[in-house]
């Protein structure tokens, strides 16, 4: 009987959920706690007081077990948005920080990994667009020990071998089934499947609740994680319970205190409701023929009262509407978003932004962001396993 009440015991603590402490107030982790492991397919977990202390349980998955981070939370690689503080910012809050570095010099390149790392030891990747040939910036990645990387806009093929003989992992944006497989035999690591909500440059045009469990299906046990439409913990919750690993979130952190972004348009974002986007390819001065999604503005509503004309016949074509800090100027149609130093009719800019934005009414730190994402999305859980203990009830 003793034997038996031993193995009851021992089989209760190794299903036993994975358990960690935090400060209720700053959500500070406290050391010196136990940890009980808990089956690696397990998402849901729920939160129980115990000695004044919260235990607040941890969202792993697959992901988080693959990129050593501790909630699947991605920040989106937002070309201008992103810079060295937000990045870290997010991967100290336990998520993954993306540096986007396709336009960047070899200098800036090197420049942006090194300031990231001073300012977090945790996880980090970076992002190229294949557009452009990124082969020499992908080596002064991998020369810098960056061990993410993520591909977007075209064929990852020929810089696989590089990345994996590095002993990086490669993360690569699809919109459909077909392209998912396609990446998937050539070696990529991790699917982000974007869905057509999504802000910034926009791959597919499936949305994100059909495109997700496709590709989950199509590619298991590849992780997938989930782009486009996501901005809190019910987002989160969402696309995990189809199947992602992860979520992949843009436009919540343009309202970021980290975010490099003019406040106008933290303001635009901010008042935004989820009608307040369109998908063209109308800021299309460096970068012909990609779709992308933004707020309405001036520039947006001129062109569509001209009846959409095609490039090179649209009002104020060529026309300089603002500057850089250093006098540069920026034209109208320019895939630039407004940086906080930029002047001149900066609404009439590139405002990039999902559908999202209608569920982002506030500024935040990223930190608290992350937070307030995983927070939600455990709320969420344990709503619906009430729901689900309501209907088991006899």
């Amino acid at each position: 009987m003793k034997q038996a009440g031993k193995e009851r015991q021992r089989d209760s603590a190794r299903h036993a959920p994975l358990r960690k402490t935090y400060n209720e107030k700053s959500h500070t982790s406290k050391a010196g706690v136990a940890h009980i492991k808990y089956p690696k397919d397990s998402k849901i977990w729920f939160l129980t007081r115990k000695r004044g202390l919260l235990i607040v349980p941890m969202l792993q998955t697959s992901l988080c077990t693959l990129l050593n981070i501790e909630l699947p939370i991605i920040q989106a690689p937002m070309g201008g948005v992103v810079t060295p503080a937000l990045a870290a910012a997010v991967s100290n809050a336990g998520g993954l920080g993306m540096l986007p570095l396709t336009w960047h010099s070899p200098e800036q390149v090197r420049r942006a990994i090194r300031q990231t790392r001073q300012l977090t030891d945790r996880p980090f990747g970076v992002n190229l667009i294949l557009q452009w040939p990124q082969h020499e910036r992908l080596a002064i990645c991998l020369e810098e020990g960056v061990r993410v990387i993520s591909f977007f806009w075209g064929d990852p093929s020929p810089y696989m071998a590089a990345a994996h003989t590095a002993g990086s992992l490669v993360m690569h944006t699809v919109g459909s089934v077909l392209e998912a497989r396609r990446v998937r035999d050539v070696g990529v690591d991790i699917l982000v499947a974007q869905g057509w909500e999504a802000g910034g440059h926009v791959w597919g045009q499936v949305a994100t609740l059909p495109l997700v469990p496709c590709v989950v299906d199509a590619v298991a046990p590849t992780p997938v994680v989930a782009a486009g439409g996501i901005a809190d913990g019910r987002g989160l919750a969402a696309v995990l319970a189809l199947g992602a690993a992860g979520a992949w979130i843009g436009t919540r952190f343009i309202a970021s205190q980290e975010a490099n972004v003019h406040p106008l348009y933290q303001q635009k974002v901010l008042q935004a409701a989820e009608t307040a986007t369109t998908c063209s390819c109308l800021f299309d001065a460096d970068w012909p023929d990609a779709p992308h999604r933004t707020l309405h503005n001036s520039t947006l509503t001129n062109w569509q009262a001209s009846g959409s004309p095609s490039r090179g016949e649209r009002p104020g074509e060529g026309e300089v509407i603002a500057a850089w800090a250093d006098g540069s100027p920026v034209r109208r149609y320019s895939t630039t978003v407004p940086t906080p130093r930029m002047t001149g009719e900066v609404e009439a800019l590139a405002l990039y932004a999902g559908q999202s934005a209608g569920l982002v009414s506030h500024l935040q730190s990223a930190h608290d962001i992350v937070k307030e994402v995983a927070d939600e999305a455990m709320r969420t859980f344990r709503q619906c396993a009430q729901w689900l203990a309501q209907d088991s009830a006899p």
